[in-house]
């Protein structure tokens, strides 16, 4: 080991220590308006930003604009399939309306106007080595974009910042209208050898995406798209891809940067990139039980043997949710209704009713229950992508319509740079001896 990486790896342990026993103590001493847990808890529950299109309950869990994922399935449009279209869904984000079904099919034919991806993007992305990762040239694919920029290109004019919105606005609905027509190129490319499927003008949105995949010509495939575009797209601005995409809009970067940040922060393990965990845990359990069929009790002895040897169970768990995530649920009701003999589906199903059971008697886990990303991969595989790598993708063409709606609004209402308050940590500890002098 370098002197440098020695000498920071002792005293970064020692701090580390340090800072354990700390708020072991002093935890739930006030800070200003909040305590000592959450200076360096990640800012945990403090309420810091304004978030129009979605808010999360513990309790009900997402709600777009006040509706529940099962009201939007009843009032959302649907066009010609059995899902609500995401298109809908983007159109309440924006403006607080239900639309109608012409209003949707309008946004539709303008999503379809705006698709075309500049020649630049395809070139750069065939330059890239097919072995790298599917995120990583979403996110590269999203920046090379950035010259067809509105409001980068208006901002240089000297556009004025009544303006703003606008130029978002037009930014904001080339990037959804684009996004799908990436994500498919990204996937041909990378596992099918550049084999790309033209589009089709006469589906909506997500029919489009799934076409343009070429995983599965069933219908069902189309309406799995449907729900997935539709249940992923936001999910209230304290999650990591939201709280980075209004953190870098803050700064008036454009929206083809804040996005490109925004999907690099999706990436992460902890976050988008858990979808891809989950199904590589679930298979790697029935490699290991050597059966796609397991009961009970071995799906008991592996969670177990998993929780033994210091990792989490993928898929468990959220930093608010406290009940079983709705699009989760909303995940198995539209497998019971299309895959019900689904192999995997399966094992998702006994999987749920094994965990949580498991983590309530740890007594130290706030939300024992499945998030979206412990059904998604399962659905996924059954109608033939069983490229793990680019879940994540998918999720990133979703979440895109929940972070741009936002930055609109932000655009629209001139909310200002976001510049949090930080402190060292002898800051802290000369606090805690004055609050107790």
């Amino acid at each position: 080991m370098d002197p440098l990486k020695q000498k920071f790896f002792q005293k970064s342990s020692e701090v580390k220590q340090e800072v354990k026993a700390l708020l072991a103590e002093h935890s739930d001493v006030k800070v200003d308006e909040v305590n000592v847990g959450q200076v360096f808890g990640g800012a945990r529950d403090v309420i810091m930003m304004l978030w129009e299109p979605s808010l999360l309950d513990p309790q009900e869990g997402i709600r777009f604009r006040g509706y529940s994922l099962p009201e939007l399935r009843e009032k959302l449009p649907v066009g010609k399939g059995k899902e609500p279209l995401p298109e809908g869904l983007f159109w309440l984000m924006m403006v607080d309306e239900i639309p109608t079904e012409a209003e949707v099919e309008w946004l539709s034919e303008q999503w379809q106007l705006r698709s075309k991806i500049p020649a630049h993007t395809c070139r750069v992305l065939d330059q890239l080595p097919t072995s790298t990762h599917p995120m990583t040239q979403f996110a590269v694919a999203i920046n090379t974009m950035q010259t067809e920029s509105h409001f980068a290109r208006r901002y240089s004019e000297g556009m004025s910042k009544t303006e703003y919105w606008d130029a978002s606005y037009e930014d904001t609905m080339d990037l959804i209208a684009r996004l799908p027509h990436i994500a498919a190129y990204i996937y041909r490319r990378t596992y099918h050898g550049g084999n790309h499927i033209h589009a089709d003008d006469t589906l909506d949105w997500a029919a489009n995406l799934a076409h343009m995949l070429g995983v599965s010509k069933s219908e069902d495939f189309k309406n799995l798209m449907r729900l997935y575009m539709t249940i992923h797209a936001d999910h209230e601005g304290g999650n990591a891809s939201a709280h980075t995409m209004h953190l870098i809009g803050s700064t008036l970067s454009d929206p083809y940067l804040s996005l490109g940040g925004a999907m690099n922060s999706l990436a992460g393990p902890l976050h988008g990139l858990a979808n891809q965990e989950v199904i590589n845990w679930i298979f790697q359990m029935l490699n290991k039980l050597g059966t796609r069929d397991p009961t009970k009790e071995q799906i008991t002895s592996y969670v177990e043997a998993t929780l033994a040897a210091g990792k989490v169970v993928p898929g468990y768990g959220h930093a608010v949710l406290r009940k079983p995530d709705p699009r989760f649920i909303e995940q198995m009701r539209f497998a019971k209704e299309y895959c019900p003999n689904d192999d995997i589906v399966n094992v998702v199903w006994r999987i749920y009713e094994v965990v949580p059971p498991i983590l309530q008697g740890l007594g130290k886990i706030k939300n024992p229950w499945p998030n979206v990303d412990a059904h998604s991969g399962a659905l996924l595989v059954h109608y033939g992508m069983d490229q793990y790598s680019f879940y994540t993708v998918l999720f990133g063409v979703s979440r895109a319509m929940g972070v741009l709606a936002s930055m609109c609004w932000s655009r629209a209402l001139g909310m200002p740079l976001e510049r949090p308050k930080s402190v060292t940590l002898d800051w802290v500890k000369q606090f805690l001896v004055e609050k107790q002098a």
